[in-house]
């Protein structure tokens, strides 16, 4: 018997914020970039159920969420709390829940980084699939679900919600039926049951256009799905109709995969105060950047990195990356720290070209976005 959860943690960032500063329980807080009162070009990265509730979400444009939030107080309720992300934070508490969690299928707790790592799949800094099948039943999954989330909320003072089902795609679905603080079981007799009145944007992968194109066809929950014979969606959809057929009737058999923890990388990125288009704004940032990231690589202990990552963001919010990985790894600790950044900003400067032509950038769409990222860290 196959039995997959995935938890994800309530508001992950948003939630770290209040805990790390009591005094703003039950405020409305979003996580994200400066909002400059109202003038802000950035988006929210996690925002909270109160805040949720004035309409602020993830990718929400930061100058959005300062018009909701003006717009309650305005009603007298409470302003939103706007909080610059603490990352490091994050990925320090991401450590520490994945750590219990890994505990908990090994049967004693341990870490995640041993000979035998146990069947857990970290997919974000707050959310992972583990394959629960050792249990041998959805009841005795359920148990230790419910073991996790209490262990979570005593060391952590968060809160996650899990979904247990017989593979990875209900199993997901489920983790977001009851947010926040959440536990959905569904066994394998219950699937086209609970997946009939989902709406077709529940079904990971379905995004606005997708959903779109399907309700043009009449098509609006996986029931209507349903209706559709596979060649009919793989015309619509190409190769990845088959898969969508596959998921409208809660099909899935992809596995939990065991990874070694990911290559070490580190980035940074800047939203432009206004876009452009201008060499003489633009490469500043560029240079910047590449001056921050080599400084910290030499800070943290490392010595060398091999894959550079440009990720660019156009007025439209269209986001292109472009990485390129060198013969060789640039070592930083033969060179000084300027020498280390003007190798790094002569690669990212050379891949970035394009986007001021149109190579990658035909229609001239000014920037509003640049970051930059280094790689395969030593």
């Amino acid at each position: 018997m196959r039995i997959i959860g995935h938890l994800d943690m309530d508001a992950f960032f948003a939630s770290v914020e209040e805990r790390e500063r009591p005094y703003l329980k039950g405020q409305p807080i979003a996580v994200g970039s400066d909002p400059q009162g109202g003038k802000g070009r950035g988006v929210v990265s996690t925002a909270n159920y109160p805040a949720r509730a004035y309409g602020v979400r993830s990718a929400t444009p930061i100058s959005k969420a300062w018009e909701l939030s003006e717009q309650a107080r305005k009603e007298g309720k409470p302003p939103v709390v706007f909080i610059t992300p603490h990352f490091r934070i994050y990925e320090a508490v991401s450590q520490a829940v994945m750590a219990i969690v890994a505990g908990h299928l090994k049967g004693t707790q341990t870490t995640l980084f041993t000979a035998d790592p146990p069947a857990l799949e970290q997919v974000s800094v707050d959310e992972c699939y583990v394959d629960l099948s050792f249990a041998g039943s959805f009841k005795k999954a359920e148990e230790i679900a419910v073991r996790i989330k209490k262990e979570i909320a005593k060391k952590e003072r968060l809160s996650c919600s899990i979904g247990i089902g017989p593979n990875k795609l209900i199993a997901k679905i489920a983790s977001d039926f009851k947010k926040p603080d959440g536990l959905t079981v569904i066994t394998e007799k219950e699937v086209l049951k609970f997946l009939e009145p989902m709406s077709v944007r529940k079904i990971p992968g379905i995004g606005p256009k997708a959903e779109e194109k399907l309700a043009r066809v009449r098509v609006r929950t996986a029931r209507d799905g349903r209706k559709l014979s596979e060649e009919k969606l793989r015309g619509m959809f190409g190769k990845w109709g088959k898969e969508l057929f596959r998921k409208f009737w809660g099909e899935d058999d992809s596995p939990v995969v065991v990874e070694a923890p990911p290559a070490k990388s580190m980035g940074e990125q800047e939203t432009l105060p206004e876009d452009s288009l201008n060499m003489k704004i633009l490469f500043p940032y560029l240079e910047r950047q590449a001056k921050n990231l080599v400084s910290y690589l030499t800070r943290d202990g490392f010595k060398a990195f091999r894959t550079v990552v440009l990720t660019v963001r156009f007025s439209d919010f269209e986001t292109v990356s472009r990485s390129r990985t060198l013969q060789e790894p640039i070592s930083c600790k033969s060179l000084t720290l300027t020498d280390g950044a003007e190798l790094l900003r002569r690669n990212v400067t050379q891949m970035f070209f394009p986007f001021l032509d149109k190579r990658e950038n035909p229609n001239k769409k000014k920037i509003r976005l640049l970051g930059v990222r280094i790689e395969k860290l030593s």
